[in-house]
């Protein structure tokens, strides 16, 4: 099981949610990265999708319990997202409902809407 996951909406440090938090007391920051694929406003939150392609910002983390944490994470990002591994082995939460083209992040970072 890998322990990376990439973060790109609310699971940030900008955030300070109860989930954002609890991430930042359990995994190691790798610092600010980025990933291919896009980011679609759904609500007031952001949702990643393979396509089409672009660039997504985000963080990476080191999990210090992966099975602990991704079962708690698993639970808050709900049915709608699925957890999927990155070509380069860290986990992401895919989202799995509709989108429109028209609710995409240009910039694909969620911070700079």
């Amino acid at each position: 099981m890998s322990d990376a996951i990439f973060v790109y909406g609310s699971l940030r440090s900008e955030f300070d949610n109860p989930h954002a938090l609890s991430l930042r007391k359990n995994a190691d920051s790798l610092g600010r990265a980025t990933i291919r694929g896009s980011i679609f406003l759904v609500g007031k939150y952001p949702a990643y999708r393979r396509e089409p392609d672009g660039i997504v910002h985000g963080e990476l983390w080191r999990l210090r319990d992966p099975e602990t944490t991704l079962a708690a994470l698993d639970l808050y990002e709900g049915s709608e997202y699925s957890r999927v591994l990155t070509a380069e082995g860290a986990w992401i939460y895919l989202y799995t409902g509709d989108v429109g083209s028209d609710q995409r992040i240009d910039s694909g970072d969620f911070l700079a809407r």
